[in-house]
């Protein structure tokens, strides 16, 4: 007897199939794709882990949630620090010292935030900025927003950054110290071996049944119909067709390809700030190991932000007003029309997870589920 349906075998749908079989709950795991770990998944390319959909690093406050992921796999001491490439200028990301001194030629935190003072006053911004532009040249100033922010988000979002909400940059990371270190998190790296491993790990039990190349689409209505309860990672306007309309996302193509050297770039993330350049970022995935790999080879990938079409993989949700209340109104539609269904995960709750987000989201519907 089934007691439990997981659509999706990403890092939500895998955590809760884990936590229901330890349970003593027989589990099938759907995945549409020939392979099981959603976004995170990594295959082996010439001795290097290869990050198929997009770089994933792992960053933590919670000392718990680190806890619970290294039961799966040990994690290297990878910090990231991307760099960006302005015109074939490199500045250090986040914004810091080394960024601006690379700007300004200003030396000490003092001179810094002075300088980017001087910069906001020229434009006397408001306090209530009126789109992305505004928010962000009132937080760091015009030379950092125009060499390190305005080009790489209008291709991310695909629009005007005057056109862009300002909530999507609330903050933005500025340090005045010589540190490159992206993440404050205290609990940082990468999975030895990749992150295929922790979902594997994750589905190794007996009442798991893991299905590949399974489109729950394909008997939508039979499973529905079925007496079994049902965790739905995918993208929650699909499940009900979009009778309420599409919600929106951007997506991504990724351009990944073998290259007869040792070391292309020097750095695992280089984002390129610039309109000009039609992707956003190339990823060199031997340096999130520290350079290991087949001798004379390394393996990039180009990302590519695209528009979001029916068919296409849904990477990021567009979390503006009219998104918030449509997925509003497809929450209260699921909840009064499939009690049986649970929706998880970053396209079932529409919103942006990092990986210890998704872990501790499945594990609080996990706690509600059953009553611990």
């Amino acid at each position: 007897m089934i007691n439990y349906l997981v659509v999706g075998s990403g890092l939500f749908g895998s955590v809760f199939a884990n936590e229901s079989a330890k349970r003593g709950n027989n589990v099938v795991v759907l995945e549409k794709r020939n392979h099981v770990g959603g976004n995170i998944y990594t295959k082996e390319v010439e001795g290097i882990q290869v990050h198929k959909y997009g770089a994933h690093i792992f960053h933590t406050k919670m000392k718990n949630i680190w806890d619970y992921v290294n039961k799966f796999a040990d994690f290297n001491n990878y910090i990231n620090s991307p760099i960006a490439n302005y015109n074939g200028e490199i500045y250090n990301l986040p914004f810091n010292m080394n960024t601006f001194n690379k700007l300004w030629g200003v030396i000490t935190p003092k001179e810094a935030k002075e300088k980017i003072e001087e910069q906001k006053k020229v434009f006397n911004l408001k306090d209530n900025p009126k789109n992305l532009e505004e928010q962000a040249i009132s937080l760091i100033g015009p030379d950092v927003y125009e060499k390190l922010v305005k080009g790489y988000t209008e291709k991310q979002w695909g629009q005007s950054a005057k056109e862009l909400p300002a909530f999507i940059i609330r903050r933005l990371p500025v340090r005045f110290t010589y540190d490159n270190n992206y993440f404050n998190d205290p609990y940082q790296g990468i999975p030895i071996g990749g992150y295929t491993q922790i979902i594997e790990k994750l589905l190794d039990n007996d009442l798991i049944d893991v299905r590949t190349n399974t489109d729950f689409f394909e008997n939508r209505d039979f499973y529905l119909n079925s007496d079994y309860k049902i965790i739905f990672t995918g993208m929650i306007d699909q499940f009900f067709d979009y009778k309420l309309g599409e919600l929106e996302y951007r997506s991504l193509k990724f351009d990944t390809e073998v290259l007869d050297e040792d070391n292309y770039q020097g750095n695992a993330v280089v984002n390129y700030t610039d309109a000009k350049t039609p992707f956003t970022r190339i990823i060199e995935h031997k340096h999130f190991e520290f350079g290991k790999g087949n001798k004379g080879k390394t393996v990039i990938t180009h990302e590519y932000p695209q528009a979001w079409h029916r068919g296409d993989e849904p990477y990021y949700p567009i979390n503006n007003s009219k998104n918030k209340e449509l997925y509003s109104n497809y929450v209260k539609l699921a909840r009064s029309e499939y009690p049986n269904v649970i929706f998880g995960g970053r396209l079932g709750q529409y919103r942006y997870y990092n990986m210890d987000q998704t872990i501790m989201a499945a594990m609080q519907i996990v706690k509600k589920e059953f009553g611990e």
